[in-house]
């Protein structure tokens, strides 16, 4: 059974920085894109930044600049650095792999994680 598991979420003050970790466990051959996304309260999920499995990233136009995506393809696992965070990146953090091949000819798709609460302070 192949599960995404976050970590790294907390509460920091405005201006500072987190790191967010997202690491897939199971047995797969490999993910094709990855990505994060953040849910506020009563708000609709919405995607921070994605990037593929062979590196090539898309970000919000709210988070550019401040959040930088990356992975490690051998570990399985995506990172979001957060720097420079504002009150309104407060919101719960999910992290997404979109393909997910198990074996050949057997995929899992759109696979979630838990998420991990992010507060930011003022």
């Amino acid at each position: 059974q192949v599960q995404l598991v976050e970590s790294g979420g907390g509460l920091v003050q405005a201006g500072g920085s987190l790191r967010l970790s997202c690491a897939a466990s199971g047995r797969m051959v490999s993910i094709n894109a990855m990505g994060w996304y953040r849910q506020a309260p009563g708000k609709q999920r919405e995607l921070v930044a994605a990037i593929t499995s062979g590196g090539s990233t898309n970000y919000a136009d709210s988070v550019k600049g401040r959040f930088t995506i990356s992975r490690d393809n051998a570990k399985n696992t995506v990172y979001l650095q957060m720097n420079s965070l504002k009150p309104e990146d407060t919101a719960v953090y999910y992290c997404n792999a979109d393909r997910v091949v198990i074996t050949i000819g057997r995929m899992i798709y759109n696979l979630w994680g838990q998420g991990t609460q992010v507060t930011v302070s003022s």
